[in-house]
């Protein structure tokens, strides 16, 4: 943000401090006059207006009160700053106000050496399986239905709660839309320290391991909304290091990065895509790809591309705006990672203006030692889509008009019980597919669901055994994903891609609830003899591993007493976040007010009752 911070400010230096005699500008009039310059387009690493968008009034005020806009800022009162702020968000600075949780004192205020994470991130493991065994979440699916809500935390300033916790050291650690990470004490909720972002941590929170009782700090790794990555102390929650991997002004950050072996793996993706809805945007220039750190230091080592050229100006559209190509194969998902092969596979998106390259809607097995393609399996060819294919005009539509098929959710690297390795993967088509981790070729696939724009295969997908677990989202799109929807939880036996049971999602209740969707967006987490997953209608259900049976279920879309005082209230469950467990307890985010979902704006922790303990 250096050279875009020169330029407003010299901008500022011109036009001086506003001089208003009477009432005070609106947020359009202070827009244009403190920001339209650099966020219109005119600095290139300036986060454009859809990202500005999306961000909570909370993290924008903080950001000019205190943050990286603060000098920007400065030719503005305070009153002004919050009417800008309220005015790029939406929304206002009192929406969802709630008390904070009390801090935590004596013991449960104190760093614990001794429980370093069982966990290894937002995947659970390194292929991103996302299975808690019984030893590490402290229950099985035949004991999960004694849960019960022990406590709810309600995020300040959200409508939407995305961000997975991780839990280390007797504390959870997890993001929110304001930007505000916080450090709670996992048994009662209560505030161990919080640190402040620019934007919202929509990302899951990644911890660094050590060994048992060891005297460490150790980091905490996540990325935010306009693509910076943290590196954070875990016991002081001081800074680190932080950085922006690429200069695009688009660019954000949605997958909880990979760890492995003193390397930070962050998947890079943009909301450009957007942008393009404008007709005198020159789309598209953001190409995708996944950063690779230096954990400790937070050196930039380099960017694997999932487009190997840069783009080019290939034409103009109707208006005469430069069209430009290749773009887009954004990555939204967490790399799996196969050390022994020294290979990440990961899933990518669509591309932003045609033509289409091959590496669009395909999962990509990159290099872990120089970031280069290995070999790349496209699954829609010639998909190229951005928000002009939505306007009145359609004059940045790209000639193939979508479908959008990306892969939101993250790729699976697991091995069958008859050791055969595999890579599996979930598309918003309603497909999945077995790849060969060393060629990338077809082992099976299989269409489950429909698909669409929110539909198919969403945020995740897990894994117990043989059994890989299949959220489906078939999210209404309207009529240009015609047929029927399938929407529910799928079990599929990995070893043939035979589907062993299919549970619906039930759909009477959403009736009267505004924005409610049968299907299940978020992603799924398996425990030993089951699945967990929350649906967009607010559910959370537990799926038998045999039958696909609902053994327990919890409807989260109401308003809960929370920690301080106050109220909070839970929504859909949808983003990348999924159920999480550890020594008998569960944790989860309720809330996704955002793309026609129900807002929510709680952590919610339940704890087995005593006589179902393990």
């Amino acid at each position: 943000m250096k050279h875009a911070a020169l330029r407003c400010v010299a901008l500022l230096a011109l036009v001086g401090p506003l001089a208003y005699a009477d009432d005070l500008p609106d947020g359009e009039q202070l827009y244009q006059k403190h920001c339209e310059a650099c966020h219109g387009g005119g600095v290139s690493k300036a986060p454009q207006m859809s990202l500005l968008e999306i961000m909570s009034p909370q993290s924008i005020l903080r950001a000019m009160q205190s943050g990286v806009m603060q000098v920007q800022a400065s030719a503005m009162s305070a009153r002004e700053q919050e009417i800008l702020a309220e005015h790029l968000a939406g929304q206002s600075l009192d929406a969802h106000a709630v008390n904070p949780a009390p801090v935590c004192s004596g013991a449960a205020a104190e760093f614990n050496a001794a429980a370093p994470p069982k966990t290894r991130g937002w995947g659970v493991d390194r292929g991103n399986q996302r299975f808690f065994p019984a030893e590490v979440a402290g229950m099985t699916a035949a004991e999960a239905p004694g849960l019960e809500l022990k406590w709810a935390f309600a995020f300040p300033g959200a409508v939407r709660a995305r961000s997975q916790p991780a839990i280390a050291g007797g504390a959870l650690y997890v993001g929110s839309q304001d930007g505000t990470l916080w450090a709670l004490d996992k048994k009662t909720g209560c505030v161990r320290w919080t640190f402040s972002t620019v934007a919202e941590i929509r990302t899951g929170i990644v911890v660094e391991p050590w060994e048992a009782g060891a005297e460490v700090e150790p980091l905490l790794y996540f990325g935010d909304l306009i693509g910076n990555v943290y590196a954070v102390n875990a016991v002081t929650g001081e800074l680190v290091w932080r950085d922006r991997p690429d200069d695009h002004p688009s660019l954000t950050i949605t997958a909880a990065p990979a760890l492995h072996d003193g390397r930070l793996y962050v998947s890079l993706s943009s909301l450009e895509v957007t942008a393009a809805a404008d007709p005198q945007y020159a789309c598209c220039t953001f190409r995708g790809g996944v950063a690779v750190y230096d954990a400790h230091s937070g050196e930039h080592l380099f960017t694997s591309y999932t487009i190997d050229e840069p783009p080019t100006v290939v034409g103009r559209n109707a208006i005469g705006t430069e069209r430009i190509a290749p773009s887009g194969s954004p990555v939204w998902n967490t790399p799996a990672l196969d050390p022994e092969r020294k290979l990440m596979f990961v899933g990518t998106g669509e591309n932003y203006s045609s033509p289409a390259n091959e590496t669009s809607d395909a999962v990509l097995a990159l290099s872990m030692e120089d970031g280069r393609i290995v070999w790349s399996q496209q699954m829609t060819p010639g998909d190229a889509w951005n928000m002009g294919c939505e306007t009145e005009k359609r004059i940045n539509c790209p000639p193939e008009d979508g479908p959008d098929y990306d892969f939101g959710a993250a790729t699976i690297r697991m091995t069958t019980s008859e050791g055969r390795d595999l890579v599996l993967a979930g598309q918003k088509s309603g497909e999945i597919f077995a790849l060969d981790p060393d060629s990338g070729e077809f082992v099976w696939r299989r269409k489950l669901g429909r698909g669409g724009i929110q539909g198919g295969v969403h945020f995740g997908m897990s894994v117990q055994g043989d059994t890989l677990y299949v959220p489906m989202s078939d999210f209404d799109g309207g009529p240009r994903w015609p047929g029927k929807a399938y929407p529910g939880m799928f079990a599929v036996d990995i070893p043939t891609g035979k589907v062993r049971w299919y549970t619906p999602s039930p759909e009477d209740v959403c009736a009267g609830r505004e924005f409610c969707q049968p299907g299940l967006s978020a992603a799924s987490t398996a425990i030993d003899g089951g699945v967990m997953a929350g649906g967009m209608d607010g559910v959370l259900r537990l799926y038998d591993r045999a039958s696909g049976e609902v053994l327990w279920s919890f409807d989260s879309a109401r308003e809960y007493p929370v920690l301080g005082g106050g109220s909070g209230r839970g929504g859909s469950f949808g983003g990348g976040a999924g159920p999480i467990f550890d020594d008998g307890m569960m944790y989860v985010n309720s809330g996704y007010g955002i793309y026609f979902h129900m807002p929510g704006n709680v952590l919610l922790a339940f704890g087995l009752e005593e006589d179902s303990a393990p």
